[in-house]
C-alpha cells in the first residue's frame, strides 16, 4: 500500500543537520525537476523580496519565510516526517509509533510538495515555503511542471498495490492517477456528521480540522494495526474493523478510484 499525503502549510525549523544532497532523496526520477524548481524558488527570493512574496503568497508578515528559501541550499536538512507539521501529522503522530510502524511509515507515506514533487518521511529536506498552487516566473504552474515526472515515477512507487490517495486538491491536480493504477486507487473525503438533539434530523459537511485529523488517525491506525489492504474493497473493512464508519461503493466503471466518505459523528 501506497499513501500520498499532502504537506503541512507550517513546516518546523530546518535544525542543524547536514544540508541538501537532492541526489539522495528518493523517488530519484523526479532530481532534474527538483533542481529546475529549486534553482528559480531560490533566484526568485535572491532578486526581489517583494516579487518573491507576491509569487509566494505570503502575506507582509510572512517575509522571513523568503529568507527561509534563500538559504535552502545551505540550510540544514532533517527527515520529512519531522519537517512537516499541522492537524494531520499531529494525529499521524510519526515519532510516537512504535519501531515496526515506524518502518511501514518509511515505506509507505509519500508526502507531496510543490518544491520536491513528492518525499518519503525519511528524506532528509530543509524547512521551506512553496505550494503547489504557486506560478514562478518562468517554470509557471508547478502543478503542470511537475505532472510529467510524476506520471513516470508514481506508478512505479506504487507497485501492484493500494493507492490511498489522502491529499487535498491543490496536491491532487500535480498526479492523477490512471488505467489500472486508477481502478486499485482510493480517496477519502472526510464528513462532519452533527444530530439535532429536537429532530433528530443529521447534517454531514466537510470542516477542516476535522478532514485532517481525521486521515491523519486513518493513516496511524493502519500503521500501527501491520494492516495491507491489496484493494479497496479490503481498505474499506479494513477501516471498519479498525473503527471508523466508513459509506463506499464500488465504480460504475472499471478503471475509476473509489470514493470512500469515512463519517464523524457528533452529537450535542
Amino acid at each position: 500500500m501506497l499513501v500520498l499525503l499532502p504537506p503541512s502549510e507550517g513546516k518546523a525549523s530546518s535544525g542543524r543537520g547536514a544540508p541538501l544532497k537532492l541526489e539522495s532523496l528518493s523517488l530519484p526520477g523526479l532530481t532534474a525537476t527538483r533542481e529546475a524548481v529549486l534553482e528559480e524558488l531560490v533566484e526568485l527570493c535572491a532578486a526581489d523580496e517583494e516579487r518573491a512574496r507576491q509569487v509566494l503568497g505570503l502575506s507582509e508578515g510572512q517575509r522571513e519565510e523568503v529568507t527561509k528559501n534563500l538559504g535552502l541550499r545551505t540550510a540544514g536538512a532533517r527527515p520529512a516526517g519531522q519537517i512537516y507539521t499541522g492537524v494531520l501529522y499531529d494525529a499521524l503522530g510519526l515519532a510516537t509509533l512504535d519501531a515496526a510502524a515506524k518502518r511501514r511509515a518509511a515505506r509507505s507515506l509519500l508526502v507531496f510538495s510543490g518544491l520536491w514533487g513528492a518525499v518519503r518521511t525519511g528524506d532528509r529536506i530543509p524547512s521551506y515555503r512553496c505550494s503547489m498552487d504557486v506560478k514562478l516566473p518562468r517554470l509557471g504552474s508547478l502543478a503542470a511542471h511537475w505532472r510529467p515526472a510524476l506520471a513516470e515515477a508514481l506508478p512505479e512507487a506504487a507497485g501492484s498495490g493500494l493507492l490511498l490517495d489522502l491529499r487535498s486538491s491543490s496536491y491532487a491536480t500535480a498526479f492523477k492517477p490512471k488505467g489500472e493504477l486508477a481502478g486499485r486507487t482510493a480517496t477519502v473525503r472526510v464528513l462532519h456528521a452533527e444530530t439535532d438533539p429536537v429532530t433528530g434530523a443529521e447534517k454531514r459537511s466537510v470542516v477542516s480540522h476535522f478532514n485532517k485529523a481525521t486521515k491523519g488517525r486513518i493513516v496511524r491506525a493502519l500503521l500501527t494495526a501491520g494492516a495491507s489492504p491489496r484493494t479497496p474493497a479490503e481498505l474499506v473493512q479494513t477501516l471498519r474493523d479498525l473503527g471508523h464508519v466508513v459509506e463506499a461503493e464500488a465504480p460504475e466503471r472499471a478503471g475509476r478510484p473509489w470514493a470512500l466518505d469515512v463519517v464523524v459523528r457528533q452529537i450535542h
